[in-house]
């Protein structure tokens, strides 16, 4: 039974890079279809705004950029520059 438990554990260890691959192929998948969304959304002027984005687009009107970009982030799990863009998009939109 031991060898049988050893074996299953180094089948998945060697499986784990296949997967981890995997993984982050589907999140770059994921990344370019939310930015393709962004941009459709963007041409037809359609504002989207997620739970708890309201408090984004409050320090955004209270020009605290910084401060909204990290809520963004926090709410959102998006990178650093996607957040800023967020963000720029809505103080451009409030303008």
């Amino acid at each position: 039974m031991e060898i049988a438990a050893y074996i299953a554990i180094v089948a998945l260890v060697l499986q784990y890079p296949l997967l981890e691959s995997r993984i982050q192929k589907l999140h770059r998948r994921a990344d370019r279809i939310e930015r393709k969304l962004d941009l459709i959304l963007g041409h037809l002027d359609i504002e989207v705004a997620g739970p708890g984005l309201e408090r984004v687009a409050a320090l955004v009107r209270e020009g605290k950029k910084i401060e909204a970009i990290k809520v963004y982030r926090e709410l959102t799990d998006a990178g650093l520059k996607e957040a800023k863009e967020a963000v720029d998009r809505m103080d451009v939109a409030q303008g």
